[in-house]
């Protein structure tokens, strides 16, 4: 039977909770809480598009002009994103990842991202995924492989769902209470505004018509340390995406821009530990010395409405 376009397809189950996760990308295809969809992905016999279930790294999200300048080098990256003239989502989406550990409810993908032009530093990925009683948990780890310091980024890309057409009739929570102005790229502005109007999502708004493409930040946290973005429908039914401390951005995409078949059919809601164009303004970016390294987990959770 011919390859997938997305490689080979690990499958995870723990109770009602089943996950795909696959080779191309290291992404996760699928989320399913007793067969009921939590992600818009991709099928089995798709490419992946619109960053569907993809890890975004090095650096989330836009790089203005594929330039940046690090350690007093400049640093050019392919442009794929022609419209705004940028480089987005980094540099692993395409790859192949290793499987390097697995069980029936869990598995590790890694990658050693070479040294390039677009990034002249060696870098060791892992994700961790892990189904349990509570749903999904995502763990990264980035470690710098090289011999000087690095610049780095980290984003996921699930676009969420109750299985509804669209979005429209959900409405969504997110305890941010800053959001960042972007230009006519998508480049942050530089400016921080407090959350109003279609930006300000803490009290649970009903989507509807607003279009979304935002950045938000200043995220309100549980006393675990995790902060929480709702999609909810009006029976009461409820996908909670959670962010440990290592994200302190979010960005909320309501598919405006995807091709018609698959607009507004889910919510991408991406959890990033830095800004967009972060090489550039340097808002919320890491920088790893040699041997030093990051970890981060975001998550999926599911409930039920009432007689469900």
């Amino acid at each position: 039977m011919p390859t997938p376009p997305s490689g080979e397809q690990v499958e995870l189950r723990h109770g009602p909770w089943r996950a795909v996760v696959v080779e191309v990308g290291g992404a996760l295809r699928a989320l399913e809480h007793g067969r009921a969809p939590l992600l818009d992905g991709d099928g089995e016999r798709e490419m992946a598009s619109g960053g569907r279930g993809q890890p975004l790294l090095p650096w989330p999200n836009r790089l203005a002009g594929g330039r940046y300048r690090f350690g007093g080098r400049e640093v050019e990256a392919p442009v794929n994103e022609r419209a705004t003239g940028s480089a987005i989502h980094g540099l692993t989406r395409w790859m192949p990842w290793r499987v390097a550990d697995r069980g029936p409810d869990r598995c590790a993908m890694t990658l050693r991202l070479p040294s390039s032009p677009p990034y002249p530093f060696q870098l060791d990925l892992r994700i961790d995924y892990t189904l349990g009683d509570d749903g999904l948990e995502v763990a990264l780890s980035a470690a710098n492989a090289g011999d000087g310091p690095l610049p780095f980024g980290a984003g996921f890309h699930p676009y969420l769902t109750l299985g509804e057409a669209t979005i429209d009739g959900l409405a969504v929570r997110v305890p941010a209470a800053t959001w960042l102005p972007a230009d006519e790229r998508g480049i942050p502005t530089g400016e921080r505004r407090p959350v109003a109007g279609d930006a300000d999502l803490r009290d649970g708004a009903a989507i509807g018509r607003r279009v979304l493409d935002t950045c938000l930040t200043d995220l309100a946290r549980d006393p675990d340390g995790r902060a929480r973005a709702v999609l909810s429908a009006p029976d009461g039914r409820a996908v909670t995406l959670w962010m440990d401390e290592g994200y302190g951005f979010v960005m909320v995409f309501t598919g405006d821009t995807l091709p018609p078949e698959r607009r507004r059919r889910g919510l991408a809601v991406e959890p990033m530990t830095c800004a967009p164009d972060a090489f550039n303004s340097g808002d919320g970016l890491v920088v790893l010395e040699p041997g030093a390294s990051l970890t981060a987990r975001w998550g999926i959770a599911y409930e039920d409405g009432p007689g469900s």
